[in-house]
C-alpha cells in the first residue's frame, strides 16, 4: 500500500515537472537601445543647412535661420550640364530679424572669440571670408560651418585691382575662393559680398553676370563703421547699430572679424542684447533674404 501511495506521488511529481518544462515564458520586451534612440532622434531633427538639389528647385525655404550650400561648383556644374542660374525666389520676410554679418575672416583670433559669443547668445550670424584667410584658417573656418552659421564668399584676397576693371576677374576671384572653401568644408555658398560693396564698384555687366553663375550678392543697411580710419572703439560701434536699428524691421549689419577688429569683438554681447531688446530674432544671409535697399 505504501509503495503504491510512493508510486503515484512520484507519477504526480514527474508529470507536474514536465509540464512546467513545456511551458515557455512569454519573452519580456527588450529595452530601446541607445543607438535605437540615436537614430530615432536623428530622424526628427532638423538639418543644419540645405544643400541644393541639381535644378536648384529646394531652396524656396520658410525659415531665416537656415544656411544654403551647393555640392557643386560652377565649373562642376558646367560639366555635368547642370543648371547654373538659380530660379525666381521669394524673398523670406516675417517679422523684425537681424543678420550680424562678419567680412573679411577667418583669422585665428577674433574669429573664434566671435563664435563663443555667439555661441554663448545662442545667435546665429554670416561671415563672408576670403580664400586667402580660409586657406590660412581651415579650422576656422570648418568650425564656422560646424557651428550651423553661414559661409559666403568675399573674393580670394580683397583686391580692387583684380576685381573691378572687368567682371571676368570678379568672377574668377569668386570662383577660385568657391574651389578653396568646397575643399575644406564639402560645399561651397551661394551668397557672396563684394568687398566695399556694390555701389561705386559695380557696373551695369555685373549683375546679370552674377544671375547667370548663380551668385546672390548682399550688401548691409547697418554699418558698426569697425573698418572706420581714426581707430573707433566698441561704444562707437554700439551706438552705430543702435542708432541705425532704430524704426528698422530688417537688418543687414555689417562687422569684420579679422585681424585688428578686436573692438568689435568688446561690442558683440552689448549688440546682440539691445538687438534683442529690441525685439529682434536672428537670421543667416540665404539666397532668399531680402535686399537692404
Amino acid at each position: 500500500m505504501t509503495r503504491q501511495i510512493l508510486s503515484t506521488l512520484l507519477l504526480s511529481a514527474t508529470l507536474l515537472l514536465a509540464g512546467c518544462a513545456g511551458q515557455t515564458p512569454s519573452p519580456a520586451a527588450e529595452p530601446e537601445s541607445s543607438a535605437d534612440s540615436s537614430a530615432a532622434a536623428a530622424e526628427t531633427t532638423a538639418p543644419a543647412y540645405i544643400t541644393a538639389d541639381d535644378s536648384f528647385t529646394n531652396l524656396q525655404l520658410d525659415t531665416p535661420a537656415m544656411p544654403v550650400y551647393d555640392s557643386y561648383t560652377i565649373a562642376e556644374r558646367r560639366a555635368k550640364n547642370l543648371p547654373t542660374q538659380l530660379p525666381q525666389l521669394t524673398p523670406y520676410k516675417d517679422g523684425k530679424v537681424a543678420y550680424l554679418t562678419f567680412d573679411d575672416g577667418p583669422d585665428n583670433k577674433n574669429t573664434p572669440a566671435i563664435l563663443d559669443i555667439l555661441k554663448e547668445n545662442d545667435v546665429p550670424a554670416t561671415f563672408y571670408v576670403t580664400g586667402a584667410h580660409a586657406e590660412l584658417h581651415p579650422d576656422v573656418l570648418k568650425r564656422i560651418f560646424a557651428e550651423h552659421h553661414a559661409i559666403g564668399n568675399h573674393s580670394y584676397d580683397h583686391d580692387y585691382r583684380k576685381l573691378y576693371p572687368a567682371i571676368d576677374g570678379f568672377l574668377g576671384e569668386m570662383q577660385k575662393t568657391d574651389d578653396i572653401i568646397k575643399n575644406i568644408i564639402g560645399v561651397r555658398p551661394l551668397i557672396l559680398r563684394a568687398p566695399g560693396g556694390v555701389i561705386g564698384n559695380f557696373t551695369s555687366a555685373y549683375p546679370p553676370a552674377l544671375a547667370a553663375n548663380g551668385y546672390v550678392e548682399h550688401d548691409w543697411n547697418v554699418s558698426s563703421a569697425d573698418a572706420a580710419p581714426g581707430h573707433p572703439t566698441a561704444q562707437d560701434f554700439i551706438g552705430n547699430i543702435d542708432s541705425q536699428t532704430d524704426n528698422k524691421d530688417f537688418a543687414i549689419i555689417l562687422m569684420h572679424s579679422s585681424e585688428g577688429h578686436e573692438e568689435t569683438v568688446k561690442a558683440l554681447p552689448e549688440i546682440i542684447r539691445l538687438l534683442k531688446a529690441k525685439g529682434f530674432s536672428f537670421g543667416v544671409i540665404t539666397p532668399m533674404t531680402p535686399q537692404p535697399w
